[in-house]
């Protein structure tokens, strides 16, 4: 696969943006993992690793504090939408989003800004539909003790690069 340029679009508020700082470190058929650097710098939040599940509707990010200090596992529902020649991925934020915490607590967010984007007709009810199940999937692979398994160990990859 060749690098993609990656866009990010979000539906609230309605932004599309090229993430060209974003590093792609490992790009298949079922995933693309990257690194990054916030784009608008936060109090805690200073730099992290995505992974782009291209089969799977989920974006899933390692957000890390100035200090490497894991804050969390974040997972946005997602759709892409691959250009033509597959030169460019528009990863569309279906806007609910699941955090996982270290210490194996985690949290649902979002559920109304999808109430809201769909009241406000900026998500059609196929989108609504899929980010729903979506949601409901990966939560029952956390319910079942399968998120690590299932969406953390490609990070070992950036692990490994890290230590050359």
């Amino acid at each position: 696969m060749t690098t993609p340029a990656l866009y990010r679009k979000r539906l609230i508020p309605d932004e599309c943006i090229l993430l060209k700082d974003d590093i792609i470190l490992d790009a298949s058929d079922d995933h693309i993992l990257t690194k990054w650097n916030t784009l608008k710098p936060k109090k805690i939040l200073h730099h992290g690793d995505s992974c782009y599940y291209l089969n799977k509707g989920v974006k899933v990010s390692r957000f890390y504090t100035q200090d490497d200090i894991l804050i969390c596992w974040y997972c946005d529902i997602v759709s892409y939408e691959w250009n033509k020649e597959k030169t460019s991925l528009l990863s569309t934020d279906l806007l609910l989003d699941v955090l996982v915490y270290p210490d194996g607590s985690f949290k649902l967010l979002d559920m109304d800004e999808l109430a809201q984007a769909r009241s406000r007709k900026l998500i059609s009810d196929t989108l609504l539909q899929s980010s729903l199940l979506t949601a409901n999937r990966l939560l029952n692979e956390i319910y079942d003790n399968k998120f690590h398994e299932n969406y953390t160990s490609v990070f070992s990859n950036i692990d490994d690069l890290s230590k050359i």
